[in-house]
């Protein structure tokens, strides 16, 4: 039961960076007058969509979601640091990104036994 619980977060993680990565793709007026207010390049929007993608791509794959978790922590920390940067402690899409990310490293810890062993969590017999 923890297995699939633990691959429900990472699919609930997954899912909001793809959609997040598409629409930074495509980059609707929107989105770009927030990325500029945050202190990103007007026409950064594709780059950033990217490597949201390959972040949630490489999260989705059973075989390399540890990558994806690592590469994801990064991103979701830089947008963190983006906003905190701006003056926005505690803004909405900090918490968000907080969020996400202790949902996914939730996810992987239920879904891998490997992963709770490194972390000493277990109990040895």
């Amino acid at each position: 039961m923890p297995t699939i619980v633990g691959r429900a977060l990472v699919s609930l993680v997954a899912a909001p960076l793809l959609v997040d990565g598409l629409l930074q793709v495509v980059s609707p007026p929107m989105l770009v007058r927030v990325l500029t207010e945050v202190g990103f390049a007007a026409d950064a929007g594709p780059t950033l969509g990217m490597v949201t993608l390959s972040c949630a791509v490489l999260l989705a794959i059973p075989q390399t979601k540890l990558l994806g978790a690592v590469l994801t922590t990064g991103f979701l920390g830089g947008a963190i640091c983006a906003h905190l940067r701006v003056g926005e402690m505690g803004s909405p899409p900090q918490l968000l990104c907080l969020v996400l990310g202790l949902a996914m490293w939730t996810g992987l810890f239920l879904a891998d036994p490997r992963l709770r062993g490194l972390l000493f969590l277990q109990r040895t017999v």
